[in-house]
């Protein structure tokens, strides 16, 4: 099947997704600037579940523009991460209502962590369907931010119960490493006569 009803079926998703966490963000019953200094918690939260959705679209948009075809089982990879971003809202509204408590950063980072397996599963997947010349497999080389995510959240995860500020800072760290531009993807997505 050609890749283009599944990159439009995540970009609803993932249009849903951010749409459900800024809805859950509530304006201040007070109208003075100290009520909207109570909403720190929440928009910090919000902020870095954004940035950590649009990494997410982001790399799927150029893992597709490499996949031009797709299986049934990378179509269901693909449904898996989208069931793990789907959570990113609940998780996102939990911790920014408790923050820097234990357990709302301990799930938040669970979910991430759910978030980047189900990441590997769908590379793993197209990287299986497209064989030993993997365009794929190529483009990400030894894929250390990939191997380094996982450890990361488990860390974070685990000062979550210890000191729940440093976890954030973990997560928060995650998602700048992330942000940071892979070039070797875009030149990939750019050589590659389907890349969009």
């Amino acid at each position: 099947m050609n890749s283009e009803r599944l990159k439009a079926l995540t970009d609803g998703v993932i249009a849903v997704i951010i749409t459900i966490m800024v809805l859950d963000m509530k304006a201040p019953e007070a109208t003075t600037p100290e009520a909207l200094l109570t909403l720190a918690p929440v928009f910090l939260s919000y902020v870095l579940s954004f940035v950590y959705v649009a990494i997410y679209w982001n790399n799927h948009h150029h893992f597709f523009a490499l996949t031009p075809k797709v299986s049934a089982t990378i179509m269901w990879a693909n449904f898996n991460l989208l069931f793990w971003l789907s959570l990113i809202p609940f998780a996102t509204a939990w911790v920014g209502e408790h923050a820097f408590k234990a357990w709302p950063s301990a799930v938040y980072g669970i979910i991430l962590m759910a978030c980047a397996l189900a990441w590997y599963l769908l590379q793993s997947a197209i990287i299986r369907s497209q064989g030993p010349e993997s365009d794929v497999r190529r483009a990400i080389g030894s894929d250390w931010k990939g191997k380094l995510s996982p450890v990361l959240y488990a860390s974070g995860i685990a000062l979550s119960f210890i000191r729940p500020v440093f976890a954030a800072l973990v997560y928060a760290a995650v998602a700048v490493l992330w942000c940071v531009p892979d070039r070797r993807m875009h030149r990939a997505a750019a050589l590659h006569p389907t890349a969009d």
